[in-house]
């Protein structure tokens, strides 16, 4: 199973970072050691800077290589919604030196997911999600926003990676991104749904 994840699909928060508009989707991956087993997430000794970014996760259902953008929709029947835990002082410190960001990004438990949920019951292109931090929303995002919608997303990724079913896409986050610390509570929805809940120790 793959963990593919989209950067900078969302501008405020690619600006918010001080980063480049992409013209085509920025890819990276995680491996599947990085999907959070439970609903406890433990901040690792290396980073004192870990970030919560919440996305809406696609589930692929069928393979499928060099899909067309107009039979992309056959290829996920299910959305949920992750969060890409992100070392940010490493990753900032890896940015600086042109170097990948996998250490950053791909680390054991970093890619929490919730259930998934039929795409039938939903507006994919009229989405909203949101976290909630300690009972305070502190992200909220409408794909509507998005630069690359789930179909270019398949599409792109297909030319380079044969897809598999199970394989997880993180599609990007909006902006809002921030710290977490011990003892924090994140809560996230998709629309009115509470879909998963997290503790941080």
């Amino acid at each position: 199973m793959k963990i593919i994840c989209i950067g900078r699909n969302y501008r405020e928060h690619a600006e918010e970072l001080g980063n480049e508009i992409p013209e085509k989707p920025v890819i990276f991956m995680k491996p599947d050691t990085a999907l959070l087993k439970g609903r406890d997430f433990y901040i690792p000794e290396f980073s004192q800077d870990i970030h919560y970014e919440l996305e809406v996760v696609l589930k692929i259902s069928r393979n499928g290589k060099y899909i067309l953008k107009e039979n992309v929709s056959q290829y996920y029947h299910e959305i949920g919604l992750g969060i890409d835990f992100t070392a940010r002082d490493l990753q900032s410190e890896l940015k600086s030196k042109g170097l990948p960001w996998e250490l950053a990004k791909g680390f054991d438990g970093s890619a929490a997911v919730s259930a998934f949920f039929s795409k039938s019951e939903f507006n994919l292109e009229n989405l909203s999600f949101s976290l909630q931090k300690n009972k305070t929303v502190v992200q909220s995002g409408n794909t509507r926003d998005m630069m690359f919608s789930f179909d270019e997303i398949i599409a792109f990724v297909s030319r380079f990676f044969t897809l598999r079913t199970g394989d997880l896409i993180f599609t990007g986050t909006p902006k809002g991104v921030g710290k977490i610390a011990e003892n924090d509570l994140l809560e996230a929805w998709l629309e009115e749904i509470p879909v998963m809940s997290l503790r941080i120790f």
